[in-house]
C-alpha cells in the first residue's frame, strides 16, 4: 500500500488521470466543436459521418490534453 502513494509510482497516477479525465474532456470538446460546425455550416451538413470524424478529433486532442495535464499535475504533487 506505501508503493502507491510514493513518487515511484508516479507513472501510475499519471495513467490513472488521463484515463479518468479522457472521456469528459472528449465528450465537452466533441459538443463545442459539434456546436460550432452546425452554426459555421448548418445543421443539415452535420450528418452522422461528420460527426464520427469529428469524435475522433476531439478523442485526438482530448488524449494529449489529459495526458500533459496529469504529467503537469502528478509531477507537481510528487514534488520534493
Amino acid at each position: 500500500m506505501e508503493f502507491i502513494f510514493s513518487p515511484d509510482a508516479k507513472w501510475l497516477w499519471i495513467a490513472v488521470m488521463t484515463i479518468a479525465l479522457f472521456f469528459p474532456v472528449r465528450k465537452m470538446i466533441w459538443v463545442m466543436t459539434v456546436r460550432r460546425a452546425v452554426r459555421k455550416a448548418g445543421e443539415e451538413t452535420v450528418d452522422a459521418a461528420e460527426q464520427a470524424r469529428l469524435m475522433k478529433r476531439a478523442g485526438f486532442t482530448s488524449g494529449l490534453l489529459c495526458f500533459v495535464f496529469s504529467l503537469f499535475y502528478v509531477g507537481k504533487m510528487f514534488q520534493p
